[in-house]
């Protein structure tokens, strides 16, 4: 190891901040002067598109806390690569007293930290990791007996009677001890194997008086009624201690939405076989169809719905698709065509800027009523109704669909209540033996994060 100065390295994740972030502000309270590192992991950009545009972003994003580490006399040190490799290197040339982070709860980020933890373990380097992400994690928010809670109604209200204003409070930090060191080259895009996409960025500001009309104004894709932060809690530029501070102040039932992100991260924490299985294990025997053409048609936006069409477009040109539009869009997927929730879970995962794991699981398993809590398996939205309702001038339909109302437009793939008794036939053939209504309690949680807890 290098007899140079001790240091204490904070890893740069899902926190791309230097205010009000818990890890960071530990580590700057350690003692030892703060190395600030950040890692384009290879394994999670190997599995992704050169055309995707979150890269894009999340460069953008490196350089913002860079500019503001320069102003500090220091800068991020940026590398690409598997990130228990980058460490393995970093031991060899840097005398690292401690290794800061704040907690990921994505499978794949479990795996990860273990690896790294033991790997810093073999050196007698500690790894201290903090909730930040999330107001409340893990075990916080439980039922009576101690088992997590598989209904959201229930959750809110136990998530809501365990706030305490102590929870929004905001971290101060002391940024004078930051490692002082020179500027160093930020991989270029072609590096790091991608191609610069020109798809604007989700803006960070929050609006209060869009808050304040959320209720009123979130289920209308034509007018601007929805914050667009989503990207930004995913990637960390703001603190959500900060956003529900203000939710709770401005808008309950946009805090209501900002407690359903937290719901699904329990979910996926307690129940991690969601990612690759139905949260309800009886609608694995669901009978789907497989039709690449269908599937293709559903990702074009050429359905001839013209709801879902719009969505989909939406979706393809900007990364972003409104609320309630989704909902649309994937009931379609799941009821209509009876395609498989997972291909649309997966494109979803492709496509959308404000891509999480726990919530677009989540949201797709409610929607083909696999989930928890989910929407009954009968009930398959109308989207010519939902369009009606939701957009009753057209507005966003016209806006994303230029050729609606010629000829050009496609006439529907599927009639809408020949489709609802389709699937509805397929669900009770394969839940007639469904043994209960719950899956069953799969706790399984590494042991790497219960000790970090």
């Amino acid at each position: 190891m290098s007899a140079s100065k001790p240091v204490t390295i904070f890893w740069f994740r899902r926190d791309l901040r230097l205010e009000d972030n818990v890890g960071l502000a530990a580590a700057l309270g350690h003692g030892a002067s703060v190395h600030p590192l950040f890692i384009f992991d290879s394994d999670i950009l190997a599995k992704l598109d050169e055309n995707d545009a979150r890269i894009t972003f999340i460069r953008e994003l490196v350089k913002e806390v860079d500019t503001q580490l320069r102003e500090n006399g220091s800068s991020l040190d940026v590398h690409m690569g598997r990130p228990v490799e980058i460490f393995a290197k970093l031991l060899k040339t840097l005398n690292i007293e401690a290794v800061y982070t704040n907690h990921d709860y994505e499978p794949y980020a479990l795996r990860r930290d273990e690896e790294i933890d033991l790997l810093l373990e073999e050196h007698g380097v500690p790894f201290h990791t903090y909730k930040d992400q999330v107001v409340f994690e893990k075990d916080e928010v439980l039922k009576l007996d101690n088992t997590p809670y598989s209904v959201f109604s229930a959750y809110k209200k136990k998530w809501l009677d365990t706030l305490d204003p102590r929870d929004l409070s905001s971290v101060k930090a002391d940024f004078t001890n930051f490692v002082k060191r020179k500027t160093n080259m930020i991989p270029s895009l072609e590096q790091l194997g991608f191609r610069e996409q020109a798809i604007p960025s989700p803006s960070p500001s929050v609006d209060l008086r869009l808050i304040r009309k959320y209720d009123q104004t979130r289920d209308f894709p034509a007018v601007a009624g929805t914050t667009h932060l989503g990207a930004h809690l995913r990637f960390g530029t703001i603190s959500v201690r900060h956003l529900a501070k203000i939710a709770q102040k401005e808008n309950a039932t946009w805090l209501g939405e900002l407690i359903w992100r937290e719901f699904f991260s329990q979910i996926l924490f307690h129940y991690p076989h969601v990612v690759n299985h139905p949260f309800r294990p009886e609608y694995a025997k669901i009978e789907w169809r497989h039709s690449a053409q269908d599937l293709a048609r559903w990702k074009e936006g050429t359905t001839g719905y013209p709801l879902v069409d719009a969505g989909m477009r939406e979706l393809n040109e900007t990364g972003f698709m409104h609320n309630r539009v989704r909902m649309v869009t994937a009931s379609f997927l799941v009821k209509h065509l009876l395609i498989n929730w997972q291909d649309g879970e997966h494109y979803f995962a492709r496509c959308l800027f404000d891509f999480e794991l726990a919530s677009n699981n989540g949201n797709w398993q409610w929607v083909a009523g696999s989930g928890c809590d989910a929407a009954p398996y009968f009930r398959v939205f109308n989207p010519t109704l939902q369009a009606k309702r939701f957009d009753p001038k057209q507005e966003y339909i016209r806006k994303w669909i230029p050729e609606f109302g010629t000829s050009k437009y496609p006439e529907p793939m599927v009639e809408h209540e020949e489709a609802r008794e389709r699937v509805i036939q397929v669900y009770k053939q394969a839940l007639k033996s469904r043994r209960g209504p719950e899956a069953p309690l799969t706790t399984r949680s590494l042991s790497f994060i219960r000790k970090k807890s």
